[in-house]
């Protein structure tokens, strides 16, 4: 990815890139646009993603003509928080506002031997599950390479200013969208998140999760060995069809498919295979006994989640002996199963329910949108 240094906008003000958007091989080309040498890059990143700093000025191993171009042609712009609420067990929400008057929803979960950053990838989602908050606001844009890292790095001030202790170790793309339909922003952030010049994360704690774009699936098998979750939450194509509509363009068989050669490229990996439990639509024993034919001969771990409900929601979450059960007849079959503790829900941050308070805020900060007015 190569950006011009200073592309100039229609009204003659120069356009300054935001150097969040680039990756380290953005930065290398953004650097001999300006005949620079490459480990510029390598400087930088370090600067923005490690230390933090963001005046150009203060950046002491670079030239002073270096600094003075920088601050002519570029720019480092963060997401700005407009609401942020801790959850009783220590969840913690930010909702984010972005160009356009746009916003997203971001969320750290604590554990005692980790800390989970779930983002965003888009504004809202396009695949209409029907058991998802997201998806009934629609789809209003792809959000950019800037905007994802964006979260990890204020999230990662935001807990430093706690001054608790509190640090992200696990980042998972489990936000608001489908990640693998914004996919060059994806794999650009994704890289970010695991280069040592920048968050230095293992590939083993950046997962992307997907509801099955099997086109890009393989794609991203080319091109990064990141860990993946999939968000099957069905057995059948009957069942997945109805309540995950993308199925019905990329049905099962093609999605396991793509999954065994994800695991072939990346051997050390497993698939975490998501699966909401909706009470008497997909949680019986034999859904469970379907679903342990079906993976067979995958490297597989089933994440049990309890449906988070919503106003207008179609579902009921399925009693807990249910779901209790379900889990056993997974376990008797071989595959490690866990049920996901639900974490944030007093404050909508739990899995499924992200959407709850990004239209209120935003509307009040911003003001509501012109009709037919379009946001890039």
């Amino acid at each position: 990815m190569r950006s011009s240094p200073a592309p100039e906008a229609t009204d003659g003000d120069p356009v300054r890139v935001n150097l969040l958007d680039l990756d380290r091989a953005g930065l290398e080309g953004f650097f001999a646009d300006l005949g620079e040498k490459p480990f510029r890059a390598v400087q930088v990143m370090k600067w923005l993603h490690q230390r933090r700093v963001f005046d150009f000025e203060s950046m002491t191993d670079l030239s002073r003509p270096l600094r003075a171009r920088l601050t002519e042609a570029a720019e480092v712009r963060l997401p700005a928080p407009i609401f942020d609420q801790e959850s009783a067990d220590g969840t913690r929400k930010w909702v984010l506002s972005l160009a356009g008057g746009n916003a997203i929803e971001t969320v750290f979960i604590p554990e005692n031997d980790r800390g989970t950053l779930c983002v965003s990838s888009q504004v809202g989602c396009a695949l209409d599950c029907t058991f998802c908050s997201t998806a009934q606001q629609g789809f209003n844009r792809n959000l950019s390479t800037a905007e994802i890292i964006g979260q990890v790095l204020f999230a990662t001030m935001a807990l430093d200013d706690e001054g608790r202790g509190r640090r992200v170790t696990n980042v998972v793309l489990m936000g608001m969208g489908e990640p693998l339909a914004n996919f060059n922003s994806v794999v650009s952030a994704t890289r970010l998140m695991t280069d040592q010049n920048a968050y230095g994360l293992s590939r083993r704690k950046v997962t992307l999760s997907t509801s099955g774009l099997v086109p890009n699936l393989n794609r991203l098998a080319e091109v990064s060995d990141i860990s993946l979750a999939v968000s099957l939450h069905a057995p059948t194509d009957a069942i997945r069809d109805e309540i995950v509509p993308i199925n019905r363009k990329y049905p099962i068989a093609r999605l396991l498919d793509a999954c065994r050669r994800y695991v072939e490229n990346a051997p050390h990996h497993h698939i975490t295979w998501e699966y909401v439990m909706l009470d008497g639509v997909n949680d019986s024993d034999e859904n469970a006994r379907q679903l342990a034919r079906l993976l067979r001969g995958i490297p597989s771990k089933i994440n049990l989640i309890p449906f988070n409900p919503f106003p207008g929601a179609p579902y009921r979450c399925s009693p807990r002996a249910r779901i209790e059960r379900f889990s056993r007849l997974l376990q008797q079959a071989g595959y490690i199963t866990t049920i996901r503790r639900t974490r944030g829900d007093d404050i909508d941050g739990a899995c499924g329910q992200l959407v709850g308070q990004v239209t209120d805020r935003t509307t009040r900060r911003f003001g509501r949108r012109a009709e037919g007015e379009t946001v890039s």
